[in-house]
């Protein structure tokens, strides 16, 4: 036995040499991911910002009295439409008219002056000729003359401004438009108040966006740049364009006015409370990710590529343009390359992978998709 025993442990200690450890029989299964495939496609940063549909300056009409009086007339309800001429509002002011009468007054007594002043200066003329009246005398009446020529004039200019007061007694309409808003009805006693409007008149047709942009993103706005207007509710943008932007702004503020003209006008109604998407930036033909195939190392970007050898291959890129959800490659990547978007995270340079199909198919179609990942067919 002892023989035996000597025989086959020599042989024993041969085969467990010959046996492979764990850890080489082990193998490591490929890493399953998702690609899109590089082709060029419209990018574009945009600004977000609400706003308000209002009239545009010189089309909205806020009326009020010019003095304390009584309405005398008001034809007009709300949402009719007006035409330049047509009567909106009578006054029955009695301290206006009574003003207008007083300056008249004024005006005749100044000119009764004038003719007195001209007759005594035509007087004494002729007797300083004759050496009957002393010098000064023409002097003091030449004087006299003068003032009272000063005082028509300054009487002629009261009774015109009070002319023009009193005409405001009687509204009529400046430009086509619809009233939009009446508080009051016939014999309703008004005061000479910004705050007690009678009659407010919008032209529909001149209909804009006051849009509240963040100070920080003012430079990225220019006069022309296309905008989205968006009715909370509704599926279908209007379109319009930046009109004007501030060239001031509040120091201690955080947003400023931006206004944005409708392209092909509107219905909606003034007030009402809107989305706005201006388009700061616009690049054709960008090579767009999703956001998430990023990798970050340092300041360095990176993506992780699928070759054809079927490996991950990590390739350095230089980003563009970002917007929360995509973001731009203008270096590094080509059309064509095969970026890994999800499986990538912690996934070493070189590792087997294999590809499951190919994720972001709206992606790969460059005019339907903008920056912000939105569906332009929605």
């Amino acid at each position: 036995m002892k023989r035996i025993a000597t025989i086959l442990a020599p042989a024993l200690l041969v085969w467990n040499c010959s046996r492979p450890t764990v850890e080489e029989v082990e193998t490591k299964a490929a890493a399953t991911v998702t690609t899109i495939t590089m082709a060029p496609q419209i990018m574009e940063g945009i600004v977000a910002a609400t706003g308000v549909v209002s009239a545009a300056p010189g089309a909205d009409w806020a009326i009020t009295a010019p003095e304390h009086g009584r309405i005398v007339e008001l034809p007009k309800a709300e949402g009719d439409r007006v035409k330049p001429g047509d009567l909106l509002v009578r006054f029955d002011i009695p301290s206006l008219q009574t003003d207008v009468a007083t300056r008249r007054g004024e005006l005749a007594t100044a000119e009764a002056h004038v003719r007195n002043a001209q007759a005594s200066v035509s007087r004494l003329t002729t007797l300083v000729q004759h050496g009957v009246a002393a010098q000064k005398e023409l002097e003091d009446a030449e004087r006299d003359l003068a003032e009272a020529t000063a005082a028509v004039e300054q009487a002629q200019a009261a009774l015109r401004s009070a002319q023009s007061i009193e005409r405001r007694t009687v509204v009529r309409a400046t430009f086509p438009g619809v009233v939009a808003k009446r508080a009051h009805n016939p014999g309703d006693i008004v005061d000479a108040a910004a705050t007690d409007i009678i009659l407010r008149v919008i032209d529909p047709s001149k209909l804009q966006v006051v849009a509240s942009v963040a100070i920080a993103d003012l430079t990225r706005v220019q006069v022309g740049h296309p905008a989205r207007i968006i009715v909370p509710g509704s599926d279908e943008p209007e379109s319009g364009n930046v009109l004007s932007r501030p060239v001031a702004v509040d120091p201690t503020g955080v947003a400023a006015d931006v206004r944005i003209s409708f392209s092909q006008g509107t219905k909606l109604a003034a007030g009402t409370p809107v989305r706005v998407e201006i388009v700061a930036e616009h690049h054709p033909n960008a090579l767009v990710v999703p956001i998430e195939a990023i990798l970050h190392e340092d300041e360095d970007a990176f993506v992780m590529l699928a070759g054809g050898d079927k490996k991950a291959h990590k390739r350095k890129v230089t980003l563009g343009l970002t917007t929360p959800k995509q973001v731009e490659v203008t270096g590094g990547l080509k059309t064509g390359d095969a970026v890994i978007v999800t499986g990538q995270q912690e996934l070493p340079d070189g590792a087997d992978i294999a590809v499951s199909g190919a994720d972001g198919e709206k992606d790969k179609n460059p005019d339907k998709t903008d920056a912000s990942g939105k569906d332009k067919d929605k």
